[in-house]
């Protein structure tokens, strides 16, 4: 890379712009690589797999992750060491990276022999996955939302009596009274110790959702802004987030809020049973994302919004950890640089129930493991879903399901509309009053939804040991477990041009369906002896291929040693 200096355009490589009150906002260029291609950078809901050409706004947002780490086809990676907001331009002529508050530039280079010299290099220095739990390699179970103990343990129980196995139940978002009393809701969880009990003897691991997000009519909201442990406004409403009240967020950059937030969290949900949580709205979600409006402990949102959502996740894990967790894991909707060494399942957030979006989360998959965060994964069918009797929805369900089987994490959730269900109660508060979708169980759909499922979760237990080798491998030297093909066949010119497939590790090539109605697709098979895992038959690459891809299952190759 070469930082631009042109005398008579008085074009500078590097600028900074003071802000009134302190900082900078920084300008940082460099003259552009011809026939570069740029991949990691996190996660973003779009068709590019290649983010060159691309315009990148630093910002963490609902389904939006900035983990500013850019592998290069041309053998080093570039970390954007800086959480303030801010952009990148990956333009044919120029790359710009942009702070729009900051003290100093920071950034960090590696070089490496194709990107998995560069995973390990920058994994060595940001940190690596910890182990991952064995027992939570299968299904883990969930919908919007599951409204009472008697509801979950009705469905743990008919898992077990229809023979789904499932290694986790997770409670979603209201089964508490106000967002920051984090909490059951004890008009509809009456004694969550014994739900946690029945639950852990059916060999099921219970996950409870917490947001940041509190009330002011919490029970805890007075002393915590008396404490100064919650996000700020710097004008207008004091408000930060307005979805079903009037809510200032907790301020996780501060170790004191976090030390707060743990001790609530561990009388209300660990001491009854409680083994993960569910960290959503991790960014923060604000009702209006005006960065400039917002003040963290660390500093004004601009300087370092980017890091919050690993310090909510470190909330629960460092503390975790603390009190002699073994293995702790918890589900967390955004990330940024080295969120990876803290227990996060990151997922890609509130995305539609569209074919469309199902083919922008494999380039997200992918491009989340290049900025090294392995452990990943979706909402199966997409969250915001109009119609569970729509056959076009229900065949997107399918093929999500088949292409979630070969992710790190297979995670069934989703806000199955028609919205009609009537609620519980009709207090303004509490449990019992929100909306809630439809089923959302494998046996939901259908006898021949479920049947194909409950193939693929054949599939899935098939695949457990597997898994678990490339679990401890991410531990080893930072390598994601989807991988794009050039992650494996770095000398392969067509592996750097094929995003709509990809391996799960080394050795199997996975071919999803992205399109509604298609019944075959073209398949692109590198150098070496493939066995379709469907027919047995042996195939020698490098070929392309019009494979069969009924609704029943999707390609998949596996790599036979030579």
């Amino acid at each position: 890379m070469k930082v631009p200096s042109v005398r008579c355009l008085k074009v500078e490589g590097r600028t900074y712009k003071a802000h009134v009150g302190g900082d900078w906002r920084i300008v940082q260029k460099f003259e552009a690589n011809d026939g570069e291609k740029i991949f990691g950078m996190g996660q973003y809901q779009q068709a590019q797999t290649n983010l060159k050409g691309c315009v990148l706004y630093l910002e963490q947002r609902n389904s939006q992750i900035s983990v500013p780490f850019a592998v290069s086809s041309l053998g080093y990676g570039f970390l954007w060491n800086n959480p303030a907001v801010g952009r990148v331009t990956f333009g044919a002529n120029i790359t710009e990276w942009v702070s729009e508050c900051s003290k100093e530039l920071d950034y960090w280079i590696c070089v490496g022999n194709g990107p998995r010299e560069l995973l390990q290099r920058y994994t060595a220095v940001t940190g690596r996955a910890p182990a991952f739990p064995e027992d939570l390699l299968g299904l883990w179970q969930c919908k919007l939302r599951y409204r009472t103990q008697e509801e979950v343990l009705r469905v743990a129980h008919e898992c077990v009596d229809r023979g789904v196995p499932i290694d986790c139940i997770v409670i979603d978002f209201f089964h508490w009274t106000r967002q920051g009393d984090w909490r059951f809701d004890p008009t509809y969880w009456p004694d969550p110790a014994a739900m946690c009990d029945e639950l852990h003897g059916l060999g099921i691991k219970v996950c409870v959702s917490v947001w940041p997000s509190v009330d002011k009519k919490s029970v805890h909201f007075d002393e915590m802004w008396d404490r100064g442990l919650l996000i700020r406004t710097e004008r207008g409403s004091n408000q930060t987030y307005e979805y079903q009240g009037d809510c200032l967020e907790i301020d996780a950059t501060n170790p004191e809020a976090r030390a707060y937030l743990w001790k609530i969290l561990k009388e209300s949900y660990v001491d009854v049973g409680i083994d993960m949580f569910w960290l959503d709205n991790a960014e923060p979600d604000f009702a209006v994302y005006d960065f400039d409006n917002y003040r963290y402990w660390l500093g004004p949102a601009l300087s370092c919004s980017n890091i919050y959502p690993q310090w909510f996740s470190r909330a629960a894990y460092d503390a975790q950890l603390a009190e002699g967790w073994r293995q702790p894991v918890n589900l967390l909707r955004s990330a940024w640089a080295g969120s990876q060494r803290f227990g996060n399942v990151v997922w890609s957030g509130d995305v539609p129930s569209t074919f469309e979006s199902l083919r922008d989360q494999l380039q997200c998959g992918i491009n989340m493991g290049l900025a090294g965060i392995p452990w990943w994964t979706t909402d199966v069918g997409g969250f915001m879903t109009d119609d569970v009797e729509d056959p076009a929805f229900q065949e997107l369900l399918i093929r999500w399901f088949e292409f979630a089987t070969y992710t790190a994490v297979l995670r069934l959730h989703g806000e199955r509309g028609p919205l009609d269900i009537e609620p519980l109660d009709n207090r303004e508060f509490g449990g019992g009053y929100l909306h809630t979708g439809h089923s959302n169980e494998v046996w939901s759909y259908g006898p021949e939804v479920e049947a194909i499922l409950r193939s693929y979760l054949d599939v899935r237990e098939g695949l457990k040991p597997y898994l678990a080798e490339l679990f401890s491998q991410a531990s080893e030297d930072g390598s994601p477990l989807l991988r794009a093909l050039f992650y494996e066949f770095p000398d392969d010119a067509h592996a750097w041009e094929t995003y709509d497939e990809f391996m799960l590790g080394p050795c199997y090539l996975v071919a999803p369906v992205l399109e509604l109605g298609a019944r075959e697709r073209k398949v692109y098979l590198p150098a070496g002896v493939w066995r379709d895992t469907r027919s047995d038959s042996i195939l020698e690459g490098p070929m392309e291929l019009m494979a069969p891809a009924p609704l029943e299952s999707i390609p998949v190759y596996e790599r036979m040693a030579e």
